[in-house]
């Protein structure tokens, strides 16, 4: 085959991939997929945890790993809003507070009876790690004087009977790194009994599996952008990381496709070929 004939198919190819990969993020399919029983232990505990409580989430990543982990962010926001359930959000990387900000204005949208101070709030970035959290376990108010906007503590209405980890519902470590999920197991839940789940990107998940034992000081956990979308399809929602996720699907179909028609082309010419020898 000339050199020209497979520029010409290479292109076809690479145009056909842009167009299935960008028609899902248009117009969305919505694949469900299979849950996983980690994905279903971090849905469990927001789920059954009570309307009225109060749940920190904990955003330990920055944007370069955004991708995988704000859609977790969003997920878990509106299912916790869903069922009433306020939220402090904390960051231990210096870059989670504006994490924080951007899926809550993402999730606002669809809550519009949510409110600052009332329902939310942000306690920005402090450094630490592992220190800052048991700090927080004695007392959140010496950690946190005043919320990310400047605002002092004890003029925030959902903070004034929550003195320390211990008021929590449960804890959600999103987490890129160190500090992150194993610092908020190691003191959240080991030292001060609060139910610990938590996300993290793909290729850091299985580290974090061995926690999820019969003391479960990891209750549940999401890997990547695919537990995302488990966890999108548990509150039956068509977000971000589901949409990503048909793009990907989609493409992978195509590839199979191709791989085929190759496979098929190789096998005629192969046999054209053949069948010319033996005329010879």
């Amino acid at each position: 085959m000339s050199s020209k004939a497979n520029l010409v198919e290479r292109r076809i190819i690479f145009g056909l991939l842009f167009i299935v990969v960008t028609m899902p993020l248009i117009f969305p399919i919505g694949w469900k997929t299979e849950v996983s029983p980690h994905v279903q232990m971090a849905y469990d505990l927001v789920e059954n945890s009570p309307q009225g409580s109060i749940a920190i989430i904990s955003f330990d990543y920055d944007p370069s790993t955004a991708t995988e982990l704000q859609p977790m962010a969003y997920a878990m926001i509106e299912h916790a809003f869903s069922k009433n359930q306020k939220i402090i959000a904390v960051a231990l990387w210096p870059q989670g507070a504006q994490m924080a900000d951007e899926a809550f204005g993402q999730i606002l949208a669809k809550f519009p009876d949510k409110s600052y101070g009332t329902d939310y709030v942000n306690l920005g970035y402090k450094t630490g790690g592992m220190v800052t959290i048991q700090a927080m376990g004695r007392d959140i108010k010496s950690v946190f004087p005043a919320d990310v906007k400047g605002t002092s503590i004890q003029d925030i209405a959902m903070l004034k009977t929550f003195n320390n980890l211990k008021n929590a519902a449960y804890i959600v470590s999103l987490s890129a790194g160190d500090p992150g999920i194993k610092q908020w197991i190691m003191a959240g839940h080991d030292m001060f009994g609060v139910s610990v789940t938590g996300g993290t990107t793909a290729v850091s998940a299985p580290g974090f599996l061995p926690y999820i034992n019969q003391q479960n000081q990891l209750y549940g956990l999401l890997g990547g952008l695919k537990a995302a979308a488990e966890y999108e399809a548990l509150i039956n929602v068509i977000g971000s990381a589901t949409v990503k996720m048909d793009a990907q699907s989609v493409a992978h179909i195509l590839i199979i496709i191709l791989v085929v028609i190759g496979n098929i082309k190789a096998y005629k010419i192969r046999r054209k070929k053949a069948l010319a020898a033996q005329g010879d």
